[in-house]
């Protein structure tokens, strides 16, 4: 059916590997951790350390780590980031009574941005929202995937309208939203927990050079502790994945998960605001390794509240959003 919108919605998520594999894994890494957004090191120096070292001894490694968690359908990301796009097009569908196209690319691997911009031209999509996937902005992820998009558009003789997103941090839909997701787990639960919100780390050189993401992720655990009428001994705000030898953003996860049974808190819930899909870092790190981290030092409960994924409240979220960057095409 011939498209009758006035414009195109274009989500990116970072990406993720074609299959639980050692060589799928090793190309994903390349292409990933070539990217000066995310390594910012000399490549000189960086270059023979990616390809002799990292690229030879953490592929198998992470491969095991994809097969413990792939889905049937393929990787969680990449599954449930699809699923939350059908359901935004249906959900479009229904509120503007128009067929809007709106297509899923990834920064790094597939499905390309060429992929989903040819998607979108076919349709004769003339203005499109983009919309990155992270809630904090970060020079890391979202500008990392501008850069992919403009570099995707280099040779196009006709560029569309383009809205760009920046991110939703302190969005109220998005703190309602993690905020819902936290009542209904300590519901299940029976009971409320000390909540820890643990968000991806970088560099801390990164920030000090002007990234604002960290500013962002306290931005939005105070919100979430407002929004939930938590005391400051009620909650705790930390940076996992950390890489490498230098400085990250602190606290660290393990670190606080390993001193929080000592400091006599022994019953905890874990969310990862900076993740709108879960992924490896999610149902892998957080479930199981800061789990282990935790119960291994003396915890007594741990659960993961998962990401909002493809909840209604998530499609509710990027509506708006959608909503709010294409009024200037009505």
């Amino acid at each position: 059916m011939k498209n009758t919108s006035d414009y195109g919605v274009l989500m990116m998520n970072l990406g993720t590997p074609d299959a639980p594999k050692t060589p799928e894994v090793r190309r994903f890494l390349k292409e990933f951790l070539s990217d000066s957004r995310v390594v910012d090191l000399n490549p000189l120096v960086w270059k023979p350390i990616l390809n002799l070292i990292i690229l030879t001894i953490r592929p198998p490694k992470v491969a095991k780590i994809y097969q413990q968690v792939w889905m049937d359908e393929g990787s969680p990301l990449l599954v449930l980031s699809q699923r939350l796009k059908e359901n935004i097009k249906k959900t479009l569908s229904v509120k503007t009574g128009q067929n809007i196209p709106v297509e899923l690319a990834m920064t790094y691997g597939s499905p390309s941005v060429e992929t989903a911009a040819n998607k979108l031209r076919e349709q004769g999509v003339k203005n499109i929202v983009v919309i990155p996937m992270y809630p904090q902005f970060s020079a890391t992820t979202t500008a990392a995937a501008y850069d992919r998009l403009m570099k995707s558009l280099k040779n196009c003789p006709h560029w569309p309208s383009l809205q760009l997103l920046h991110d939703y941090a302190d969005h109220p839909m998005y703190i309602k939203a993690l905020s819902n997701s936290i009542r209904a787990q300590w519901d299940k639960q029976g009971e409320r927990r000390h909540l820890v919100l643990s968000y991806h780390g970088i560099p801390k050189r990164y920030v000090s050079n002007g990234d604002p993401y960290s500013r962002r992720c306290e931005m939005t655990s105070r919100l979430v502790a407002e929004e939930l009428e938590l005391g400051d001994h009620e909650w705790t705000h930390v940076y996992q994945s950390r890489f490498g030898r230098e400085e990250w953003l602190k606290p660290y996860a393990d670190a606080t998960l390993k001193a929080l049974p000592s400091m006599g808190v022994k019953k905890i819930n874990v969310i990862s605001p900076a993740f709108s899909i879960d992924c490896i870092e999610t149902l892998e790190e957080v479930t199981l390794e800061l789990g282990d981290e935790f119960k291994n030092n003396g915890g007594v409960a741990f659960d993961y509240i998962p990401a909002l994924n493809d909840t209604p409240d998530q499609v509710a979220l990027y509506i708006n959003l959608i909503e709010q960057n294409t009024k200037q095409w009505k």
